[in-house]
Order: C-alpha cells, then structure tokens, then sequence
C-alpha cells in the first residue's frame, strides 16, 4: 500500500519559484567585476533566470547539455545557476585558478557546448573557445561591450540575450534524478575528475544545510559565501538562501581582507562562509583597520582545518560564532559541521570552547564510519584511528565519463581523510593519508602541529610536512611565513610547541619562505613543499 500524498520532483527550479513567490522583494547584494555594488533581488533573478532559460532553448542545444561558467560570485552567476539548471541543461562551473592545459581538459571532458564568462576571463575564455572542442557559444556576462567583441568575434551579451528570453517562460518538469550541475575536483594528482550532481541530491543538500544544527540559513540573514560559485557551488548556499529566502552579498572579484570587511559592514552581512586562508586576511584587515564586524554573528570555516587561534580570535575579539565544517566536492559538499549537544551546556566553558574545534557531527542524510587497513570498521571512542568512509542522498557513486573506475567500497565513498569518531559522531580529521607523519612506526598529525604553529603571533601561515630521515623514515618539518614586520627565529618557533604536544612530535626543522603555494581551491600545496624540502634532513 503506498501512501496517499501529492508527489512533486524535486527540481532545482522549484527554488527559485519559492524564493519569488515568498521572498520577491528580499535584497540580493552583489559586486560587479567592472565595480560597484549593485542591488537586485530574488524576483529579478528568477525572472532573468527565465529569460535566460528560455533564451538558451532557443539555441538548439541537446538535453542536458553542458554550460561552463568562468566567473566571480555575482548576481549574473547566480542566474545562471537557476536559468541553465532549471531549463533541463547542466550548469558546469570551471574553477578560472587551475592551470590552463586543465581548462582546456575539463571543458573538453565536460563537452561544454556553451560558456558565459566574466571580463576578468577574457583571456580564459579566448585559450578555451581556440582548444575546446564542440564549443558553440560564448556569453559574455555583462552588456554589450565593443572591447570584448573586438577580440572575441561572435560573443554573445548576457543582458542582451536573456532580452531574447521569454519572461513568462514555464520550467520544464522532468525526473528529479536528471543532472543538474557539474564540478570537477581541483586536480593535485592527475586530471581533474567531475561530480555530476542530480536536482533530487542538490534539493535534498539544501533542506539538509538550513536545519538549525548544519549551517541553519534564515530569512533574517544576509550570507555573504566567500567560497566561490565555481567550487562545489559555493557549498550550496545560493540553493540554501533561495529555500530560506536569506539576503545574499555576492563579493564579486574582491576577496581581500579589506574588500570583504568593507562588505560586511556596508551591508549588515550576519554570516560569511569561507576557507581558513581567506579568514587570515579578514582578521588581519578588520583589526588593523579598527572594524568590529558588528553585525556578522556567525561564520562557517571549511576547506582545510580551521585553526583553534581563528575560532578563538572570531570569538573573543569580534563576539562572532564559528562553525566548523567538513566536506568534499563529491559530497556536494557537506559532510558535517559542529553545532554543541544540549548536554554540553553544563561542561565548563573551556571544554565547550574545546569541543569547538573538531569538524562536527553528519546532518540527516550523510553516514560516516572509519575502517582499518583491512576495512573493518573500528569504534566511535574518539581515539580509535582510521580511514575516513561516507555515504548518503548527495554523495557521489561513481565520477563523470569514468563509470568504469570503481569509487566505493561496499557502498562507501573512501574521503581520502585520516580521522576519529566519538561516541556521538564528532569527526576529527587527523590527516590527509597522503599528509600524515609516520615515524619511527608512529603516526604524527600535520594539522595537530600547524594549528600550534599559526597561533604564534610572529607568523602570518604555517605547514607541516613529512620529509625523509635516515633514522626514523619520516620526521615532521615546519614551513613557516612570518607576519608582518616580524622577525622570529627558528629556536622559538620550536620551544612554543613545549608543553602542547609529547616532545617527540615537535618538528625537527623550520624553513620559513615568503608565501605557501596554494591549489585553486586555497589548499596548501604539500606535495611542492616536500618536492622542495623533502630531502633536507637527509645526509648531503
């Protein structure tokens, strides 16, 4: 007997006509490539994202087929997410950081038929049009611009083009499970690889990111997502937002310290969302130019540990919350994020503060288990230590046009990540298995040690990387940049380990360089750090 209930699929467009209907006159704030704040709101941008929509079925394109983006976080992006998704196309956001040989890859594995671009990608947008095969269409996101289209003949103009659109356009209504947007991981060890992503898995995603103890979105919020529109889209929130009817403050081309602090108070921002990395320099603006952040609350930190320094500095200093988070882009990508148990609020305040630091528990939706060098699960005591396996409604089974390369055991997605589960399900990632220290037969934590090292006031960055020893196979190195005007010596950077870690985890060595190398995704490149210094405490 099946239950007697209306069904609806769940479609990507099904957001936007929500986000009109309930939240029509609600601001979206958005910074333009070519400057200035502009203001729109969630009607505009579904009625453009019809348009566009209906715009783009009058150019013959096949079911599915795929529309690349080159572009910021911006109100035009955002239309794109709804006008190609919700058509029935697939919307492929290109990360524009990735080396150019990978672009050219990934819209040619992706067989991107159209690319809209925004004018800081002009020069992209040509190397991709000149290599990629199959490309048809290119749309420049902005008005008609006589530059432009000296140097890219045949451009098309997103604000003349939508024009071409229908605004009373009809979303097509088709199996939830049809895909919807496609993005490929950054690529530090070979190609890039796609996560095709269903409507059913981002609506889900979206339901899941706005309860309360996930990221917990709300009309009364003005979200600013740091993370870019072009990685793992901006970790869902133009979806989150559009089901919340929460007011966005799209950053554009900006994100310096001093751009993003001057957003958030400019327009009342109460929850901004971003990488450890981008955080550095917010802090490092906010203080030096005397900004309270008086009316962000909250911040979402994902993407690499987030330091307990941060979290503290966010805290104590600014009065604002941070939630920890952990994901993948093959989990669209939330995984976890650490929101307290009631039976925390009777712990002392440092212990509370403490339980902070971790990535937090699954939402409904994602189940976590870590396993042995066998694959036999091992306990949830929060010591015992092991592979990092997920699976649920948005985590991927297998990648785009690689079907016969298997991805799951029994299942389960293997993350990559070395971690810990408690007996409530707060997951602590050690390690990447390719980044964690073993010596001497015994398993060091680079993260464990780079959280102590950034929280020295003399330094602006840290790493710590695995390099080879002749006694004990491995010994952990700390890279280090310094902050500004600072001067601290190698002698000192050690000793602040005593007292933080058993003596025999405090790194043997510290290099300091001028800057980190950093992936498209503002990861740490450790795989340059130890081609450089994986040698240097070997015998010459």
């Amino acid at each position: 007997m099946l239950g007697q209930m209306m069904h609806k699929p769940l479609l990507i467009s099904s957001l936007i006509d929500h986000a009109e209907r309930y939240h029509g006159d609600t601001t979206i704030y958005s910074v333009e490539t070519t400057g200035g704040l502009e203001e729109t709101n969630w009607g505009q941008v579904a009625v453009n994202s019809r348009k566009l929509a209906s715009a783009l079925s009058k150019l013959g394109l096949g079911n599915f087929a795929r529309c690349g983006t080159l572009a910021w976080n911006n109100r035009r992006h955002l239309e794109i997410y709804y006008g190609v998704s919700g058509a029935g196309f697939v919307c492929h956001t290109i990360n524009p950081r990735l080396f150019p040989e990978q672009l050219v890859y990934i819209a040619n594995h992706a067989e991107d038929r159209v690319l809209f671009f925004d004018k800081t990608f002009v020069p992209l947008a040509k190397l991709v049009m000149a290599q990629a095969e199959g490309m048809q269409h290119l749309i420049y996101m902005g008005p008609r611009d006589e530059d432009v289209a000296a140097q890219l003949p045949g451009v098309l103009f997103y604000d003349e083009f939508i024009e071409t659109g229908d605004a009373d356009y009809e979303w097509p209504t088709f199996d939830e499970n049809s895909a919807s947007s496609l993005c490929y991981t950054s690529g530090t060890t070979g190609h890039p690889k796609g996560v095709l992503y269903s409507h059913r898995s981002t609506v889900l995603h979206a339901f899941a990111s706005n309860t309360l103890d996930c990221v917990g979105y709300a009309a009364a919020d003005v979200v600013m997502p740091v993370v870019p529109m072009f990685h793992v889209n901006a970790w869902g929130s133009p979806y989150g937002c559009a089901m919340s009817g929460a007011r966005l403050a799209l950053p554009g081309p900006g994100l310096d310290g001093e751009s993003l602090v001057k957003l958030i108070d400019k327009c009342g921002v109460t929850l901004a969302m971003g990488v450890p990395t981008i955080w550095l320099g917010l802090l490092g603006y906010a203080k030096k130019s005397g900004s309270k952040l008086a009316s962000l609350n909250r911040t979402v930190i994902g993407g690499a540990a987030c330091p307990p320094s941060m979290i503290d500095t966010f805290r104590e200093e600014f009065g604002v919350e941070t939630i920890h988070a952990w994901g993948m882009t093959e989990m669209s990508p939330l995984g976890s994020s650490n929101r307290p148990l009631a039976k925390h609020g009777s712990l002392p305040v440092e212990q509370q503060h403490k339980l902070r630091e971790n990535q937090g528990r699954p939402p409904f939706g994602v189940d976590l288990k870590i396993v042995d060098d066998e694959g036999n699960e091992l306990p949830m005591d929060g010591t015992a230590q092991g592979d990092l396996l997920v699976q649920g409604h948005w985590v991927l089974d297998s990648y785009f046009r690689m079907e016969d390369e298997g991805v799951l055991h029994d299942g389960w997605f293997d993350t990559g990540d070395v971690g810990t589960l408690d007996p409530n399900g707060y997951l602590t990632i050690k390690d990447r298995s390719k980044d964690i220290i073993k010596s001497g037969g015994e398993w060091i934590s680079s993260v464990e040690l780079e959280n102590i090292a950034v929280a020295h006031p003399k330094l602006a960055n840290a790493a710590v990387i695995g390099v080879a020893h002749p006694k004990w196979d491995e010994r952990p190195l700390l890279v280090a940049v310094k902050a500004e005007g600072a001067e601290p010596s190698e002698e000192e950077l050690l000793a602040f380990f005593d007292g933080k870690i058993a003596k025999w985890q405090v790194p043997d060595k510290v290099v300091f360089v001028e800057a980190l190398p950093l992936n498209a995704t503002g990861k740490v490149l450790k795989r340059k750090l130890r081609e450089e210094f994986g040698e240097i405490l070997m015998p010459a």
